[in-house]
């Protein structure tokens, strides 16, 4: 054989054998065979396979074959190939969590901490996945965070073991917990800043800080403490408060926190009008005794709300169980006045079909129903 034709020769084996390694055309899977398993079962794999036995393949469907496999969160690479008309699938399997061990942790119970993993997706026998454990160390950060502890460390240390296993090991450093040293609220000229503080559930250390854990910083407790501030001044009239910015500071140390908080309190606006509005279902001279504001007073949100919530009890005792009333301000900006209208919604009577008794195994229905005062039929109070 001259060299021309071994040339032809060698290049008619490489067409012949190129369709059989690459996925570059269309061709119909007559079988499908799947490599690398270790774990998993094929059964598995077939059924997240976007692709059955007898289907043409295009060739620009293997992008989203591979797609669906990693989503599945099994693998960590996966490849085609195709021999004739036989599909491959290779895989490499992500390892599985054979144990995790917490150490250092004593302000969060081992416990606790374990369940909350699992919620994640972190548990012995699943699949492990960096990302998540990455996500898991955000977390405990956070709630350490939340304990007044800046100075947490967290280290994770993942050990291959046999089988395509590992091991996660989570050493915490926990630190101290940081003290709130100083809170400043700026912007107050109605009432002390001393009074404002005394709403407040944070606070500076002091003799019985070590009991109550008051001094303690947490992002949650802050929200409650602000909560309680806008409530404070809403209750008093001042409907256009504000609380224009909340700086939280750290020292160094990560020992002392400092607070400030920056309000605006706006004007006092006083009630000029209350109005009844919606379906009435009862006479207004019902409505009226559950309202507990007075005209010319001074707004109060709490007021506002109790007397929503009393006229809703009302219409709930007069059958209308599932009654809604919304108050609406009409705020007059130039006069610092307020209108409050009530819009009451009652919905449809609720009538009692039948009560039933259970439990009572000594005494008889007709004894226990002597003493009840809703009947069935009736409508329900």
């Amino acid at each position: 054989m001259n060299l021309v034709t071994q040339s032809r020769f060698l290049l008619l084996l490489v067409i012949l054998l190129l369709p059989q390694l690459v996925l570059g055309e269309t061709f119909v899977v007559k079988d499908i065979r799947v490599d690398g398993l270790q774990r998993i079962s094929p059964g598995t794999v077939f059924n997240y396979l976007p692709v059955k036995i007898g289907q043409q393949i295009e060739s620009d469907e293997t992008g989203e074959i591979i797609r669906v496999l990693y989503k599945t969160g099994f693998f960590k690479d996966v490849k085609l190939e195709r021999q004739g008309d036989v599909l491959i699938v290779f895989v490499t399997e992500r390892p599985a969590i054979a144990k995790i061990e917490i150490e250092g942790n004593k302000s969060l119970e081992t416990e606790p901490l374990l369940l909350a993993l699992k919620d994640i997706g972190l548990a012995e026998g699943r699949v492990f996945n960096r990302s998540v454990l990455d996500k898991i160390e955000q977390e405990l950060q956070r709630q350490y965070f939340n304990l007044g502890k800046y100075a947490v460390k967290l280290s994770s240390t993942v050990t291959p073991l046999e089988r395509n296993r590992v091991a996660i090991n989570i050493d915490i450093s926990e630190g101290g917990t940081a003290r709130i040293k100083k809170i400043n609220i700026i912007g107050n000229s109605a009432f002390d800043e001393e009074d404002l503080l005394d709403e407040f559930s944070l606070n500076t250390t002091g003799f019985l800080s070590s009991f109550t854990k008051d001094d303690q910083y947490s992002r949650q407790k802050l929200s409650g403490d602000l909560e309680k501030l806008r409530s404070f001044y809403l209750d008093r009239g001042y409907i256009n408060f504000k609380i224009t910015s909340t700086q939280v500071s750290i020292t160094p140390d990560k020992k002392d926190i400092y607070v400030t908080v920056n309000i605006e309190e706006g004007d006092v606006y006083t009630i000029n009008d209350i109005l009844l509005t919606g379906d009435l279902v009862l006479p207004k001279e019902a409505f009226f005794p559950m309202i507990h504001l007075v005209r010319g007073e001074v707004f109060s949100r709490k007021q506002v709300i109790g007397s929503a919530e009393r006229i809703n009890t009302l219409l709930g005792n007069n059958g209308y169980a599932f009654a809604n009333v919304n108050s609406i301000p009409d705020i007059d900006e130039e006069k610092k006045q307020v209108a409050v209208t009530y819009f009451v919604d009652p919905g449809k009577r609720v009538y009692v079909r039948r009560i039933n008794m259970k439990g009572n195994s000594d005494t008889r229905d007709e004894v226990l129903r002597r003493e009840m005062r809703q009947l069935e039929s009736a409508w329900y109070s």
